[in-house]
């Protein structure tokens, strides 16, 4: 990474309103590097650029931690840990669990969480539906996991009580959303201001309804 590059990141940081030490910025360019090397070689990310990876992997990850509730949190179909990693790094006293099926992918975040001494991460390699309703979450995050229909229907029974799904998408899913109307969910859209990115972002929130 470039010091121009870090300096983007730190300065997209503050505007996020995520008041970052040197260790944590410095933890988030080790990864970036160590995800630019990898990849040469594993194919993780069709982004390849690291200026457009500040931006949209990095910057982007981290505009929902504001919206982040609870202790547990789990990030659906990580990849290579977006926006899991970044996340973890800003949110170190919570606990993350990052879930994905592609084995390469997993092995860079088993990597990466040796590395960068992130101690509040758990790997775990394989798909959501093999994690058991008896493990809950208070919040669970998608960025290109699947539809927000498969979203929901796999992660909302590993919701805990009061809990979030945190679902990233670009333009407004309206389509998406109307499917989901039957359900007896809440359902709001929160505006993501990305630093630096002239492309729409939406963070889906969605709960279950509260009966009476």
């Amino acid at each position: 990474m470039t010091e121009q590059q870090a300096q983007r990141l730190a300065a997209g940081c503050e505007q996020l309103g995520l008041n970052l030490n040197s260790e944590q910025l410095q933890k988030i360019r080790r990864y970036l590097e160590n995800l630019l090397k990898w990849n040469q070689a594993y194919n993780l990310t069709a982004i390849r650029d690291p200026d457009d990876m500040v931006i949209k992997h990095l910057l982007d990850s981290l505009s929902i931690v504001p919206h982040i509730k609870g202790q547990n949190i789990l990030d659906v179909g990580t990849g290579p840990g977006l926006p899991g990693v970044p996340a973890s790094i800003c949110d170190e006293h919570r606990q993350w669990t990052l879930i994905d099926s592609n084995g390469k992918k997993t092995r860079f975040l088993v990597q990466m969480k040796a590395e960068l001494k992130l101690d509040n991460v758990t790997v775990i390699k394989g798909r959501i539906e093999s994690v058991p309703n008896s493990q809950r979450y208070d919040t669970i995050t998608s960025r290109a996991f699947a539809s927000l229909e498969d979203f929901v229907s796999v992660c909302l029974p590993l919701l805990q009580e009061g809990g979030e799904l945190l679902a990233m998408k670009g333009q407004i899913p309206h389509e998406e959303i109307e499917l989901l109307k039957d359900q007896q969910l809440n359902i709001h859209i929160e505006p993501l201001k990305v630093p630096y990115l002239h492309e729409e972002r939406h963070l889906i929130v969605v709960q279950r309804a509260q009966t009476e």
